[in-house]
């Protein structure tokens, strides 16, 4: 069947891998009487099948051999009709990814490709290793093999569905982005960025507009590497072990960045914020795009991030670029004390693992 709306559709990839990031899917079939079964599963998504575990007890086994559905989707952003209208309620909307693959549910038997569809498993819960891998030739797993249901949902065919704004004007969808920008839920910047990606024509709207590079309102897990590239060497990260700047920057509240024309990141920054106070950290600009605005930039869009634009105090530590912070109304934090006897004070602790060496 068709989709009815092509515009909506994402690729089979696209659609694979929003089935491997769920924390759950849902198994969709029949009994061979034709009574319905949906349940909630954890699966290993891999490139021959949607795998599964559990008893040989149940009604998923009364439903081997039927045709089956899994499917996942999660939510973007609901948009409230006051985003386009002032009154109607009609154009209240939800931006959302969903994924359907549509298959046999088969048991398998093979103990090689039972022990891979475990191995997914464990890679997805697990992923810091910590146990031995299963391997249907080590006794300690043979028994347990072989009294393990494993099954799959072959992929006969694979559906993707991105509703992202593609089927408004791009003078509609740049509103839209204002508004989600103000609104700044949780949430809202990625929105930002899935709507961008979905409609790459559509301009920059006010608050991301930039000369030369594209300003991003929010980076995710596909930056992590590049901008622990760009940190690389930075003397605020001398004596920590470069591993840790990626999942830094993952933790983060906020986390802009830049990118030159040809899709480089070329500029990030990012920060930390409970809602009174925000801490500015890893404000840094690619040597070669240095000296063209491109810093000043983005650190008044992190300024402007909802995690931080609400915050009453901001701060940062910098030894060499006062200068430009000051333009921006930050102040040596020692004139403005709260109370008059008050000392900033700091636990290190784990220094000497973090640098590798002895204690300071």
């Amino acid at each position: 069947m068709e989709m009815r709306r092509p515009i909506f559709r994402s690729d089979p990839a696209r659609a694979l891998a929003l089935l491997r990031r769920a924390e759950v899917v849902h198994l969709a079939t029949t009994t061979p009487d034709g009574a319905p079964v949906l349940r909630a599963l954890d699966a290993a998504v891999l490139d021959d099948g949607v795998y599964f575990h559990g008893a040989r007890t149940g009604e998923k086994v009364l439903c081997l051999g039927r045709p089956a559905v899994v499917s996942a989707e999660e939510v973007v952003a609901r948009l409230p009709s006051t985003f386009t209208h002032q009154t109607h309620a009609c154009s209240a909307s939800t931006l959302y990814r969903s994924a359907q693959v549509h298959g046999s549910l088969v048991e398998v038997t093979d103990p090689h490709e039972k022990a891979r569809a475990l191995e997914g498993l464990m890679a997805r819960r697990q992923p810091e290793g910590g146990y031995d891998p299963i391997d249907p030739a080590d006794p300690e797993y043979a028994g347990e093999l072989a009294g393990t249901l494993v099954v799959k949902v072959t992929l006969d065919r694979v559906d993707g569905k991105e509703k992202l704004l593609q089927n408004k004007a791009p003078e509609e969808i740049g509103r839209i982005l204002t508004a989600l920008w103000a609104r700044g839920a949780p949430g809202d910047a990625r929105a930002i960025e899935a709507v961008r990606e979905a409609n790459p024509r559509v301009p920059a709207p006010p608050f991301l507009a930039a000369e030369g590079v594209t300003l991003h309102a929010a980076l995710g897990p596909e930056d992590a590497a590049a901008t622990e590239a760009l940190l690389r060497g930075e003397y605020w990260w001398e004596g920590f072990r470069p591993e840790g700047i990626g999942p830094a920057q993952l933790a983060s509240s906020a986390w802009v960045g830049a990118r030159a024309p040809d899709g480089a990141l070329v500029a990030s920054a990012r920060a930390h914020s409970d809602g009174r106070y925000a801490w500015i950290y890893d404000v840094v600009v690619a040597q070669a795009w240095r000296g063209r605005g491109v810093g000043k930039r983005l650190f008044a869009l992190l300024l402007d991030h909802p995690a931080v634009r609400r915050c009453p105090f901001v701060k940062l530590d910098t030894r060499d670029a006062q200068g430009l912070y000051a333009k921006f109304g930050f102040v040596d934090a020692e004139t403005k004390r709260r109370f008059a006897t008050s000392t900033q004070m700091v636990l290190v602790r784990g220094w000497a693992d973090r640098r590798g060496g002895a204690a300071p």
